[in-house]
Parts: C-alpha cells; structure tokens; sequence
C-alpha cells in the first residue's frame, strides 16, 4: 500500500496518528477502513467527515494509493519537512516519519 502522509500539528496534548495495515485495510487511530472493494483503475472519495483521507483513493497496477492527514503529538520536532511524506506499507504498523525531540537534555 502506498501510503502519502500530510502532517499536522496537534494541539498541546494531542497524540500522534496511529496506522496499521493489514492486507488491504487501514487502520488509522483504531478506525478500520476496508479499501479492497477500490477497483483496479479506479478510486473511491471518502464520505462525511472525520475521516483521516483528503484526496481520492486508487489502485494502480493492483496497489492501493491513499493520502491521510496525520496528526503530529507533542514529540514532533517543531520543524518538519515542507512537503508529505511517501510511505511503502505492508502489514503492520507504519512508522509516521516525523523528526521528533531528541531525548538528551541539554546540561
């Protein structure tokens, strides 16, 4: 699964975005999305809101292309790169690749 990732800040406190793959579902902040039934060729635009997708999913070449809005939390680094992130993910859970806070203090 292709996966575009346009980050976020959160506000104080928020958690970062959590996603998971398994096959051809995503699993974004524990909401289940079942993207099998996109047909080769085709796209399919999410309904309603609060909904993580904000451009049209499709597959090409029998893989899904998704582009989600992510959420960074309070860990994230206040400067991140200017453009999305492109992730190639397989099942399991998919690492967000925010540059975070280093975790030395300085003395």
């Amino acid at each position: 699964m292709q996966l575009t990732l346009s980050p976020i800040r959160g506000l104080p406190g928020s958690a970062t975005t959590t996603i998971a793959v398994e096959r051809e579902r995503l699993i974004v902040d524990g909401q289940s999305y079942d993207l099998s039934p996109v047909p080769e060729g085709g796209e399919a635009i999410a309904d309603g809101d609060g909904h993580p997708f904000i451009a049209p999913i499709t597959r090409r070449d029998g893989e899904i292309h998704a582009t989600l809005r992510v959420t960074l939390g309070d860990d994230a680094a206040p400067e991140q790169p200017g453009t999305a992130w492109h992730v190639n993910a397989t099942d399991g859970a998919v690492t967000i690749p925010a540059t975070r806070h280093s975790s030395e203090v300085a003395q």
